[in-house]
């Protein structure tokens, strides 16, 4: 997932790329999570289990540092001593994705659900995969599934995830609900007041749109994204001075930004 969210491929996530990538919902795989199965009686399958989890948390440190081949070394050494362990196939799938190895990506998210179809974290991270990957319909039956574990440790990232990519399949009532379950959850989520922005936005709600975008802009620092979606409510709402501010700082700060090229060539 954690986090990202990681939602879209804009200037603003560039200039933040891998932290960026951090808040949002692909990494939200927990290091104590990974080592969260279930051990076998057995003394030998015990160890082999025991290794596996050590291994899958080291390389998780290590794909959370971007050292990917030390990572990818651990994994697989997870999975040498137990090719049974879920998380580490989960992880490897994170590790693949940032690597853009998209078919290894994939095969490693459905090893690992193959092994642990009902686990929250992997239903979330293969969710994240297909959405970015051209799959957002298909993504939120994986975000659903994530989120019938009663005991799923954050819900409100299967939540978000599952809005962002019901807007990227243009169907935004199930987003308004999804990002409003989030609120629910955590009250004051700067990503989803943000989505909820987006859509108000597009529904012709522009006040609702600047409250939620206001919202948005307390809580966490401006992207390119948000600063467009600004110049655009004010327009709507005729607030000329709103509208200039919002753009000058779009220009300043991500000049060289798809949505500072919108700007530029009149497309607010």
């Amino acid at each position: 997932m954690r986090t990202t969210c990681r939602s879209g491929s804009r200037q603003d996530q560039t200039k933040r790329s891998r932290r960026v990538k951090r808040l949002f919902p692909i990494v939200l795989f927990f290091l104590a999570g990974c080592a969260g199965q279930s051990v076998q009686p057995d003394g030998g399958q015990t160890h082999a289990r025991s290794s596996a989890a050590v291994h899958t948390e080291l390389g998780a440190g290590y794909y959370s540092r971007h050292q990917y081949a030390v990572a990818l070394s651990e994994l697989r050494d997870a999975i040498r001593a137990d090719s049974t362990y879920a998380p580490a196939y989960n992880v490897l799938g994170l590790v693949y994705m940032d690597l853009k190895e998209n078919r290894k990506a994939k095969d490693n998210f459905e090893r690992a659900l193959d092994l642990s179809p009902q686990d929250s974290d992997i239903n979330n991270n293969y969710g994240w995969f297909l959405c970015q990957h051209g799959q957002p319909k298909e993504s939120i039956k994986k975000f659903l599934t994530a989120l019938a574990n009663p005991l799923y440790a954050t819900p409100e990232i299967a939540y978000l995830n599952a809005g962002i990519c019901s807007e990227k399949a243009g169907e935004d009532a199930k987003a308004l609900e999804y990002y409003r379950q989030v609120l629910q959850i955590r009250p004051g989520f700067p990503r989803a007041n943000l989505g909820l922005a987006s859509v108000d936005y597009r529904q012709g709600r522009y006040e609702a749109a600047r409250k939620h975008l206001l919202e948005y802009m307390k809580a966490a620092e401006p992207t390119a994204q948000s600063l467009l979606l600004g110049v655009r409510i004010a327009a709507k709402l005729g607030d000329s001075d709103a509208q200039a501010d919002y753009a000058t700082q779009l220009r300043n700060r991500f000049p060289d930004s798809q949505e500072a090229g919108e700007i530029q060539n009149g497309n607010e």
